[in-house]
């Protein structure tokens, strides 16, 4: 079954119907297979774009006159071989068009268009409608102005329409197919959340997160000292947990502290301590960091951030063993395992002098560099089922589901504060959703729900004004350039999408010099 909700604000759909109500000056709506409205305009504050239709219905029964009309031609089209029809509406010569929306062969509703005259339309004729909507309830006036305002169209903009209509109809089908196909995607993924695809508290299923476990597997026996690279929010703390937590030194202290968080005298005191009168306001000794994680592990994180003299003091812990607390005059032993962690270039600090190259060696003896989560998109629907029943388990509420058009948005969207920007977007949506067993679109933050949409030139849309063959290319470029984006320049996936051989898209991505990466090879 199709979800009409969801083909509401789709952008390659709204945009033809926009087309089309520009050049021919009718609208277009929906029915489903029990011949049902499926589109916003029964409802009392639509915007209608059409006069006639919005006087229409606005009469006492103008209603029931549509809805009649819906059930008899969509009975009369999927009875019928034809793809498109036009109909004699329920007033004398307003005319409805009307095409087949098919999916595997099955008839699964109509996309119409009304209403529309023809070019043969006599002034006799004209006077007969007048008198048929003043009748049913219309001013004369108004009778009069909705019917002067219907477009009369010439075969030739009839068989326009005829193509465009189709056109509706097939990326109906084809935004039914792809979301039924990320559906099940996503069903997959969530019912394989579990023990399979977690390390520690760890979770993802890709490839990219296998070969990390599966590396956390081999050094985690290991005393040697282990660096931890990748971007903020992806997980560098539960990476180093996930090390001591399987090591020999499970037992005994995990401590972790942020290096940037604290200014060079602060962490010299925050990670050696410092004796009683070292300093003013240290009235009674300290024991650092070094000497409570004894026999464990000390996590140093954002460690690119430390001075250069700091990092000389942590070199001696590393090689020797010891250190001396602020204010001492006599050094302290300590067997603590490092684990280190930095979202910075360290290599690039060392050619600029910034960091000390003996220091960098001795602790990157193991290396594990997280992926950011825009490369493991495969783990998004995971993790956001993880954090979905964390939330709510937390908040006491019933277990929530998300909408496929939020799940679609969530799934586009790059999230460059990585998997704890996606924890968060998840914390705040249960939040904002209240009462509501789904989680829709609407409550997105901006950042998420806006990603995607078109440029301001773009959803300015095609040019409605010259020559329709000229309009309809401009469209096909939009929809091949925004596609190419899409699918990551994979004409093989996008071909498959719109619906056309891969040898034709490549031939048009020629033609119209939509392919950037061979441009940039070429420069």
């Amino acid at each position: 079954m199709i979800n009409w909700t969801e083909l509401n604000g789709l952008h390659v759909i709204s945009k033809l119907e926009e087309i089309i109500n520009k050049w021919f000056g009718v609208e277009v709506f929906y029915a489903d297979n029990h011949f049902k409205i499926r589109s916003g305009h029964k409802d009392k504050d639509y915007d209608f774009k059409n006069l006639f239709f919005q006087t229409q219905m606005s009469l006492p029964h103008g209603y029931d006159f549509i809805t009649a009309d819906v059930e008899r031609f969509s009975d009369e089209l999927s009875q019928s071989g034809e793809t498109v029809m036009i109909f004699d509406s329920y007033f004398p010569g307003v005319k409805m068009m009307g095409t087949r929306i098919e999916i595997e062969g099955e008839y699964q509703g109509t996309v119409f268009a009304f209403p529309f005259l023809k070019s043969t339309f006599s002034d006799e004729d004209e006077k007969e409608l007048v008198a048929a909507l003043t009748e049913h309830g219309a001013s004369p006036e108004a009778a009069q102005e909705c019917v002067n305002e219907t477009r009369r169209l010439f075969p030739r903009e009839i068989e326009y329409l005829k193509e465009l209509v189709e056109l509706v109809a097939g990326e109906v089908a084809t935004f039914h197919v792809e979301i039924s196909k990320r559906e099940e995607r996503i069903h997959m993924l969530n019912s394989e959340l579990g023990e399979k695809f977690r390390y520690h508290n760890m979770i993802g299923k890709s490839k990219a997160m296998q070969k990390i476990y599966s590396l956390l597997e081999r050094i985690s026996t290991s005393e040697s000292s282990v660096l931890v690279q990748g971007e903020n929010g992806t997980g560098k703390e539960l990476v180093a947990k996930a090390i001591h937590f399987a090591s020999p030194r499970k037992d005994a202290q995990f401590l972790a502290v942020n290096c940037s968080a604290f200014n060079e005298n602060l962490l010299d005191s925050e990670l050696f301590g410092h004796v009683k009168g070292s300093f003013t306001g240290a009235h009674k000794e300290k024991s650092g960091l070094f000497e409570l994680a004894n026999g464990g592990t000390l996590f140093l994180d954002e460690i690119g951030d430390t001075s250069l003299s700091m990092q000389v003091k942590l070199l001696r812990v590393l090689q020797e063993g010891t250190y001396l607390p602020v204010g001492a005059d006599k050094s302290r032993r300590t067997d603590v395992r490092i684990i280190a962690a930095t979202n910075k270039d360290l290599k690039t600090m060392m050619a600029k002098g910034e960091f000390r190259e003996d220091l960098y060696y001795r602790i990157n003896v193991l290396n594990v560099n997280l992926p950011p989560l825009r490369e493991r998109r495969e783990d998004i629907p995971v993790l956001m089922e993880h954090f979905l029943k964390k939330k709510c388990d937390e908040s006491g509420m019933p277990m929530k589901t998300f909408s496929k058009k939020c799940m679609e948005k969530m799934l586009d969207y790059p999230w460059p504060g990585n998997v704890r920007q996606l924890e968060n977007e998840v914390e705040r949506l249960v939040v904002l959703a209240g009462d509501d067993k789904s989680i829709t679109p609407d409550i997105l933050s901006p950042q998420v729900l806006d990603h995607g949409a078109a440029p301001v030139e773009q959803t300015r849309g095609v040019n409605t004004s010259g020559k329709l063959k000229d309009a309809l290319m401009e469209l096909e470029i939009i929809m091949i350039r925004e596609g190419l984006k899409r699918c990551n320049f994979n004409k093989s996936k996008l071909a498959k999408e719109l619906g056309m051989s891969r040898a034709s898209l490549i031939m048009k991505v020629d033609k119209y010099g939509l392919d950037k990466r061979a441009k940039a090879g070429n420069e």
